[in-house]
């Protein structure tokens, strides 16, 4: 149709052509007319195929059987596969977690049994006044003791009478090498050595805790070896320091030893009152920061306690020591690399009822001896 629409043009435009020009478009153009049509048709194709042609080619999708479909693809909702069609979001990096087996239990000593069942693998309870041992269980082992060496570092700068408002600036030295544990301290604060302590035996801060042994009169060498001392004077024998923190796995003790320990920093009205304290706000430039205990029975009303400290490292497990009174009666409590936080407090609650049980049937007893 195209062709004819053009030759008829070219039919009434020829009209008004000199003789000359109708001779050359009879003879010359006319015949190469559909040929040049035909041509100028097919460039539009021949591009097209051009650019197919520079296109990579797709590759063809495996047919998969429905049957074979259900046995190797896993079940999606719909909302899933709107999910899937989305643009992939970055993977979280989470925090490594620790889960290398404590020193205890590489020693076998969590498949020990005892009479209450306890989930620490190391414990010791004892009567304060009269030295009576209630319950006992591996309580020679040496083990890492991990944050409960802070009531060390409380006792010495205690002995020290060192001046507990001078100002003590928190410095690189001070930051966790050894775990890579954060803080809440960064380094350049200011805090009062009364305030370091608190919030070492209260809130357990190792920052806190290194800075009182730094800035001990001598050092850090001559603090170590002070905390050796004590340890040596009190009796503990199987007990060795070598930092004020507990974040070193050789800071090791037994419950024996830190039953006496438990018992002369109950001595100390200030690592009493310290140790319990529930809560602390410390202002640190511009800012206040709270801190609250590391043992939540501090706030319980069912326990009377006088002096604690936890702690926790891998290599010691949980641990948990406290003063506390029951029935009438102070009790030194120590547990020793117990599987996690609620089961060190789980112990601690067993032994309490335990020892209520114990009272009771003795006052019954007494009775029916008295009748």
């Amino acid at each position: 149709m195209a062709l004819a629409k053009i030759q008829m043009t070219l039919s009434l435009e020829s009209i008004a052509l000199n003789p000359l020009n109708r001779l050359f478009s009879c003879s010359v153009f006319k015949p190469c007319l559909p040929l040049c049509i035909l041509a100028l048709m097919s460039l539009p194709s021949f591009a097209a195929d051009n650019e197919n042609a520079r296109k990579p080619v797709a590759a063809k999708k495996p047919v998969v059987s429905a049957q074979n479909t259900v046995k190797s693809l896993p079940q999606t909702s719909p909302k899933a596969s709107a999910k899937n069609t989305q643009k992939p979001r970055k993977s979280v990096k989470q925090k490594a977690t620790d889960t290398r087996p404590s020193f205890g239990r590489i020693a076998g000593l969590h498949q020990g049994a005892d009479l209450l069942d306890l989930r620490s693998s190391v414990a010791l309870v004892i009567d304060q006044d009269t030295h009576e041992v209630l319950i006992r269980k591996n309580d020679m082992a040496v083990l890492p003791i991990a944050s409960l060496t802070k009531l060390m570092t409380g006792l010495v700068i205690s002995d020290a009478n060192l001046v507990q408002t001078e100002m003590i600036t928190i410095t690189q030295d001070d930051v966790d090498t050894e775990k890579g544990s954060s803080s809440r301290l960064a380094v350049g604060s200011v805090l009062s050595r009364g305030d370091l302590l608190h919030l070492a035996l209260m809130a357990s801060e190792n920052r806190a805790a290194h800075a009182l042994g730094r800035t001990y009169p001598g050092g850090m060498p001559l603090f170590v070896k002070a905390m050796n001392d004590r340890a040596k004077g009190l009796g503990m024998a199987s007990t060795h320091y070598v930092e004020p923190t507990g974040l070193s796995s050789r800071n090791q003790s037994s419950a024996t030893d830190l039953a006496m320990l438990v018992g002369a920093a109950y001595d100390v009205p200030l690592l009493r009152e310290l140790s319990t304290s529930p809560g602390r706000e410390v202002a640190v430039g511009r800012r206040t920061l709270q801190y609250i205990t590391t043992n939540r029975l501090v706030k319980s009303p069912n326990w009377d306690i006088g002096l604690q400290k936890t702690g926790y490292i891998s290599e010691a497990g949980q641990c948990l020591v406290m003063q506390t009174k029951v029935a009438g009666r102070k009790i030194i409590m120590v547990f020793l690399d117990s599987a996690g936080k609620l089961s060190r407090i789980a112990d601690a609650e067993r032994v309490r009822r335990w020892v209520e049980n114990q009272n009771a049937r003795s006052q019954l007893a007494s009775a029916d001896t008295a009748g």
